[in-house]
């Protein structure tokens, strides 16, 4: 199965560089929250967002301090990971780009599957993954939820005394 924590668990301890397609520059956005989790526990956040990009003589916005691009193909460096925050249909041109580029993980957001873009994936002996959230599965598979009481096998209401 494409989603299992030991699969999940590669992907993350793998991937060093997460072009995030859909990267909103508002804070209060799950793209933004999701990206400066990871950017914080050292992953190299990419912003792929046309709205955000600069082009011609103007210099490209930054978000979380990297350059934001309008297309994966603008990228200049080598990308591990495309982590997705789109709607399912638009999903299929962005895996298409993200083989070109050579990403080996196409990383689809909570509520976000694309079953033609997880197929071109997987057909093409790549990582995929579907509706999960990277922060959430980071969290969870490397012990960040603890701090919240979740994942901690005691549910209570009551504090420890």
């Amino acid at each position: 199965m494409h989603n299992d924590v030991q699969q999940l668990r590669h992907i993350l301890k793998s991937a060093k560089t997460i072009a995030v397609v859909g990267l909103s520059a508002q804070w209060h956005r799950p793209s933004f929250f999701a990206a400066k989790y990871m950017q914080e526990h050292g992953y190299k956040i990419i912003p792929v967002n046309p709205r955000y990009a600069g082009g011609g003589q103007y210099p490209a916005e930054e978000i979380l301090g990297q350059t934001c691009y309008a297309s994966l193909l603008d990228i200049p460096e080598k990308v591990d990971m495309v982590d997705v925050f789109r709607k399912a249909e638009d999903v299929l041109p962005i895996a298409q780009e993200a083989l070109q580029i050579g990403a080996a993980c196409l990383w689809q957001q909570l509520g976000v599957e694309n079953h033609e873009a997880n197929l071109l994936f997987q057909n093409a002996g790549r990582q995929s993954v579907t509706n999960r959230c990277v922060k959430i599965e980071h969290a969870r598979i490397f012990g960040g939820l603890n701090w919240v009481g979740v994942n901690t096998g005691i549910i209570s209401a009551k504090r420890p005394v």
